[in-house]
């Protein structure tokens, strides 16, 4: 959700632990309300302050899982900016220029690189992947297992994507979107910091992108509450090549 520093165009990064604005606040009640039918297994956030307002406003609106646990980590955290946390945006564009490159590839002193951001996020991944998998071996039965057995009805796992979106849902040989989920994960992170995760969906693991969607768009930061979804298939527990598919980036028909 959005901050004062958004607004006003100034870097936070990590350093810059600013709350939600009241128009941020806003947009994550208004995130929760279209992802409310959805039930979520698990719901992870950065833990900058942000991010952990805009995880707790969409859990308040959700139908089945306001009282889901919301789990903190700093791999999910905003690109360290370094000397430029709580500076203008304009003023980092003129320290890429000085050094004589261009943003987001320039790195300011103190401040984390792109591999470094990937690193993070290929990390976490992984950790989903390895929890998905853990959680399918365990079974419905077992404990710590997903709520699947428990009368969860497809209808719960459906999104609420209309066009152009839903024309990048998977097809029905794959069961779609009403098929019953091992895990369905809402996490909450930032800009800068999703740019890089989706580039690497894209890049390294062949992220499967729907008609309507370019490489190009990847490069775009999502509006504030932009919610994107994500289908990842482990065949057979193979952790090293799961099959990504993008249903949809940035989507913003909630704000």
């Amino acid at each position: 959700g959005e901050t004062k520093f958004n607004k006003d165009k100034i870097l936070q990064g990590q350093g810059v632990d600013e709350p939600l604005s009241a128009t941020g606040f806003r947009q994550a009640d208004a995130a929760g309300v279209f992802l409310s039918n959805v039930k979520f297994t698990h719901a992870f956030s950065s833990d900058l302050l942000r991010a952990k307002q805009t995880a707790a406003g969409i859990l308040g609106k959700n139908k089945f899982c306001k009282d889901l646990e919301i789990k903190y980590d700093t791999r999910l955290r905003e690109r360290k900016y370094g000397v430029a946390e709580g500076k203008p945006l304009a003023e980092l564009k003129a320290m890429a220029k000085k050094a004589g490159e261009q943003c987001p590839s320039f790195t300011p002193s103190g401040g984390e690189t792109l591999d470094e951001v990937k690193e993070r996020a290929r990390d976490f991944f992984e950790f989903l992947c390895q929890l998905v998998f853990e959680l399918e071996q365990k079974g419905p039965d077992m404990p710590g297992a997903s709520s699947r057995s428990s009368g969860t009805s497809a209808e719960q796992f459906v999104f609420p994507w209309t066009d152009p979106c839903s024309e990048a849902e998977p097809s029905s040989e794959s069961g779609g979107s009403s098929k019953i989920l091992d895990a369905n994960v809402l996490v909450v992170s930032h800009g800068a910091y999703m740019r890089n995760w989706f580039g690497y969906l894209v890049s390294d693991l062949n992220c499967a992108l729907p008609a309507n969607l370019t490489k190009s768009h990847l490069s775009t930061v999502s509006p504030n509450t932009g919610v994107s979804h994500f289908l990842v298939k482990l065949e057979n527990g193979n952790l090293s090549k799961p099959e990504v598919a993008c249903v949809c980036l940035n989507q913003d028909s909630h704000l």
